[in-house]
């Protein structure tokens, strides 16, 4: 797979957002979603003075990874890690405070090019879609085995689709008949349980319940509700955060939890604001930043992105 390929999204503007905390020598910045290494080469190249730590569940992402990053030799170290192992990933390595930290949320183009994974709508695949092949369930046994209620809630909840009761009373009456395997079968599954009016907005039917279902299998949000704020508080004071998000759930997620630490905490009324009360963070984007239409001309990809990102401006206090 040529990984001339994948462009990461955004890549100016994360670098640029992330600059001004990683000029010193020594400094320390944390790649939480490696993927195929197009954003860590680009923090190695742009940033000769700083050090790169770089997290992915996905084996063969690292294997990818490592080959591309061989060249910066001690200044990337590589970690096989879900990211909200995060904090115990620093422990280890004796930097328990970082000067960046960037999160690409997107599902790896490796992983959606390699049709045997099962990511993808778009080509038959077996239902796997986890990031890391050697533990966890399967789509497949997500949509065997769960109940109709929770397979409803998923699909509401993680995939926003309004016909996840159509959907899933379709995928219960099927699965007695014969469990699932491929993902060709239930895409066209979706495209029979749904009325024509909704088959006609938002291109791909079974985009949502797909979505749904990876976040299901990979554990994605709860991942993130822990793993954003643990980088927040890994951040030394001056250090900076970036995240790119590409849909509505990550998106609200990362703004709440950035939200929180630029929020000065004092009840009101006070003439003097206590340190403990002040604001942690002091946000670097207005609301979320949206990719050039030139960008996604050239990358499909970064359409839906949104980047977020927050500077550390003090420690913690009680």
């Amino acid at each position: 797979m040529s990984q001339s390929r994948h462009v990461p999204v955004m890549l100016q503007r994360c670098l640029d957002l992330l600059a001004p905390a990683l000029a010193e020598p020594g400094a320390v910045v944390v790649d939480c979603t490696l993927g195929l290494g197009g954003h860590s080469e680009a923090l190695l190249e742009r940033f000769p003075a700083a050090r790169l730590v770089a997290l992915d569940r996905d084996k063969e992402a690292l294997r990818l990874s490592g080959e591309r990053l061989s060249p910066y030799g001690e200044r990337a170290t590589l970690v096989h890690a879900v990211y909200d192992e995060l904090p115990d990933v620093l422990d280890r390595l004796g930097t328990p405070r970082v000067q960046g930290v960037l999160f690409d949320l997107g599902v790896s183009s490796m992983q959606l090019d390699e049709a045997d994974r099962g990511f993808a709508y778009a080509q038959d695949a077996p239902l796997d879609m986890r990031m890391d092949q050697t533990s966890g369930m399967s789509a497949a046994e997500v949509l065997n085995t769960y109940p109709p209620g929770e397979l409803v809630r998923i699909l509401r909840a993680y995939g926003e689709e309004k016909q996840a009761k159509r959907i899933v009373s379709a995928v219960v009456r099927e699965r007695e008949k014969e469990p699932f395997s491929n993902s060709a079968r239930l895409v066209e599954l979706i495209r029979a349980a749904l009325p024509q009016a909704a088959k006609r907005t938002g291109g791909n039917p079974a985009k949502r319940t797909f979505q749904a279902l990876r976040i299901e299998v990979n554990g994605e949000l709860s991942v993130l509700e822990r793993a954003v704020p643990a980088a927040v508080e890994a951040l030394a004071v001056g250090g900076r955060i970036a995240v790119l998000s590409y849909q509505s759930l990550e998106d609200r997620l990362v703004k709440q939890v950035l939200a929180v630490g630029a929020a000065n905490t004092a009840p009101p009324g006070l003439p003097v604001v206590p340190e403990r009360y002040a604001p942690r963070l002091k946000l670097l984007t207005r609301g979320a930043e949206l990719p050039s239409e030139e960008e996604i001309a050239e990358n499909r990809r970064a359409a839906p992105a949104r980047l977020r990102g927050a500077e550390r401006i003090r420690e913690s206090v009680g």
